[in-house]
């Protein structure tokens, strides 16, 4: 082969291992938004413009829950010491709304201090490349996972454990971790009592995953709501969206609506209150 031919040859073979090479990573400044979500191919940050949330007021039947987790992420946005917080129990009772919503509420109080970070459950692998990112920078993040649970032969969860707080470098100070999930300890009842039948030693059989739920220094239950809770809870939907309605006639329709879906939860009204705004011909803007 000439000269010519091998530097042609070369160049064709460049171009082909540019092709395989990895897309460069994304953006990570978080100054560019107050929300962002982790995307694992490629690395990186995606600024999110628009957070799909409520207000925090709108959120009925969990006042509890509400202050505490209120409280313990006001300390994080000052500075102080805060705990990770595991929002565990029933679907639909408002756990990932109320996680945007505080975040929201803190930054309405303090402009900007907080950036929120959701990461997937499936890229829980990737948590220690997030964290490094993080780190590193100066503001303060509420990283948050949605629907966080664990299968039998699912390893990933020793990703979460040693970042939370038995790593080497453990959690960043500038960096408190919500997660929610149906599952109290983050795995299945069937799973834990089939461990323990099958063990030697019951009592160490799931140790190891169960204490993953320990390094969440708050637990905040919640439970299915009953009838008037419910209500109450459309009541404020309907109020602040200023959808009309006789308070009778909005009970009946709520709750034939519910007995359709066979629950009463925050998920079921705000469906509920979407369907009436539509043939009412009110947005919900």
């Amino acid at each position: 082969m000439t000269d010519s031919e091998i530097t042609k040859l070369l160049g064709r073979i460049a171009d082909a291992l540019d092709r395989l090479a990895p897309p460069p990573p994304r953006a990570t400044a978080l100054d560019q938004a107050d929300a962002f979500v982790w995307h694992a191919q490629p690395e990186g940050l995606e600024p999110v413009v628009k957070v799909n949330r409520i207000d925090v007021d709108l959120l009925k039947g969990i006042a509890r829950q509400r202050d505490i987790l209120l409280d313990n992420t006001r300390r994080f946005a000052q500075g102080l010491p805060a705990n990770n917080a595991l929002l565990w129990g029933a679907r639909g009772t408002g756990k990932s709304s109320l996680v945007k919503a505080v975040h929201a509420a803190v930054n309405v109080e303090r402009p900007g201090a907080l950036a929120l970070v959701e990461i997937h459950r499936e890229d829980i692998p990737t948590l220690p490349h997030l964290l490094a990112l993080l780190r590193a920078s100066a503001r303060r993040v509420l990283l948050f996972c949605d629907d966080l649970s664990f299968e039998a032969t699912d390893e990933s969860y020793k990703s979460l454990k040693a970042v939370l707080e038995g790593g080497v470098e453990g959690r960043p100070d500038n960096v408190v971790f919500y997660a929610t999930s149906n599952r109290r300890h983050l795995m299945s009842r069937d799973m834990i009592e089939n461990e323990r039948a099958t063990a030697i030693h019951p009592g160490e059989a799931t140790e190891e995953k169960v204490s993953l739920s320990d390094r969440f220094g708050l637990w905040l239950g919640f439970h299915n709501l009953d009838q008037a809770t419910f209500f109450s809870i459309v009541e404020g939907y309907a109020a602040a969206f200023g959808l009309t309605l006789p308070a009778d006639e909005l009970h009946a329709e709520a709750l034939e609506w519910s007995m359709t879906r066979g629950s009463r939860s925050g998920r079921v009204a705000w469906q509920f209150i979407q369907d009436l705004a539509g043939r009412l011909g009110q947005s919900l803007r």
